[in-house]
């Protein structure tokens, strides 16, 4: 049965998805793996390179999927795209072909946050929380909701961390956009700060009532949409079955 499996961003275990789980239909088959370094598999070392990580994530990244990345994990997602068999489809949700953008997050304020997070990284992946939750109709609440699902402490090393600062300020899928391995579909939260006006507009799916989180701030619609995806994945294979 073809799965559906969730990817989380920097700085953030898979319990990000938790508030999803109540809106799922009967007999749809999600997974939400961590990546290495995060979470479950915090004492893994983080992968030095693309196609090492490929090799771990391999079982947790199957063909017959939707894979849907957040954020960083959306980058990374679409950049295994390259080293692994495609999926049925990849979602990519707050996430476009370079995290940095001309009206969103500039080359210049990345290696701002990247140097305070080598003076701070406690305080620095803390001030991130709070960024990336701005543009929810609820900042304050968001984050409560956040810090009850993730705790207070990230469950990521800091080598782990800046190695993902450093797949944010590099990794770049235009390559897999201009040719799409597989279909490959956009999700913004209209309010998303971290995103340029153009992307927003631009996401098959753009969330009115959120920012960069939908997860939190809507879920109902966000598992609506993978929801019938994952239908419309599966209604495509019957058909080229009976074809």
């Amino acid at each position: 049965m073809t799965a559906t499996v969730l990817l989380s961003g920097w700085g953030i275990d898979a319990r990000i998805w938790q508030p999803l789980a109540p809106y799922w239909p009967t007999g749809m088959v999600v997974r939400t793996p961590d990546w290495p370094g995060y979470g479950e598999r915090r004492a893994e070392s983080h992968p030095a390179s693309l196609p090492e990580l490929a090799s771990l994530m391999r079982d947790a990244l199957p063909a017959d999927a939707v894979w849907v990345g957040w954020s960083l994990g959306g980058l990374l997602a679409g950049a295994l795209l390259a080293h692994l068999p495609p999926p049925r489809a990849l979602v990519l949700i707050g996430t476009t072909a370079r995290f940095c953008q001309a009206g969103g997050v500039s080359a210049a304020e990345l290696n701002t946050f990247r140097r305070a997070f080598e003076r701070q990284p406690q305080a620095t992946w803390q001030h991130f929380l709070r960024w990336q939750l701005q543009g929810e109709p609820t900042p304050r609440t968001a984050h409560r909701r956040l810090l009850d699902l993730i705790g207070a402490q990230p469950s990521a090393s800091p080598r782990t961390l800046e190695a993902g600062l450093d797949q944010l300020a590099t990794i770049d899928l235009t390559p897999q956009f201009v040719t799409p391995p597989c279909p490959i579909r956009q999700v913004a939260g209209a309010h998303d700060g971290l995103l340029s006006e153009e992307a927003r507009r631009s996401a098959d799916l753009v969330l009115t009532e959120t920012g960069h989180c939908p997860m939190l701030s809507c879920p109902a619609a966000l598992t609506a949409y993978l929801s019938q995806l994952r239908e419309e994945v599966t209604a495509d294979d019957k058909h080229e079955a009976t074809t």
